[in-house]
C-alpha cells in the first residue's frame, strides 16, 4: 500500500507561481511512475504531468509545457510540481498519483493506483 499527501497549494495572483509537493509512505515509490493530475469545479479530472520512475523521462499536457515541472527525489520519496506564470485557468484540486505497474507511460487516471486527497490552487485575476 502507497499513502500520497500532497501540500502547497493556496491562493496566488496570476503569474505567481507555486510549488506543491507528494510525499509517499507506506512503501516506497522508487519503482513507480508518477503523476500529476487536476480537476476544476464541473470538469473531469485532466493529466497534467508525468514522471518515470528514475526522473529520467517526463511528460506535460500540451497547453502546460514550459509552465510546470514535474521532478522526484526517490531518496526523499517525494515528487514536485513547480507551477511557475498561473493563469486563473490554472485554478482546480491537484492530485498526486502512482502508477504500481511496471509497464509504459500512462497519461490516464485508470491506470493510477494510489492518490493523494487533493490540495487547492487558486488563481486570482
Amino acid at each position: 500500500q502507497v499513502q500520497l499527501v500532497e501540500s502547497g497549494g493556496g491562493l496566488v495572483q496570476a503569474g505567481g507561481s507555486l510549488r506543491l509537493s507528494c510525499a509517499a509512505s507506506g512503501r516506497t515509490i522508487t519503482r513507480y511512475n508518477m503523476g500529476w493530475f487536476r480537476q476544476a469545479p464541473g470538469k473531469e479530472r485532466e493529466f497534467v504531468a508525468g514522471i518515470t520512475w528514475n526522473g529520467g523521462r517526463t511528460s506535460y499536457a500540451d497547453s502546460l509545457k514550459g509552465r510546470f515541472t514535474i521532478s522526484r527525489n526517490n531518496d526523499e520519496n517525494s515528487v514536485y510540481l513547480q507551477m511557475n506564470s498561473l493563469k486563473p485557468e490554472d485554478t482546480a484540486i491537484y492530485y498526486c498519483a502512482a502508477d504500481t505497474r511496471w509497464i509504459s507511460y500512462s497519461d490516464s487516471p485508470r491506470d493510477y493506483e494510489y492518490w493523494g486527497q487533493g490540495t487547492q490552487v487558486t488563481v486570482s485575476s
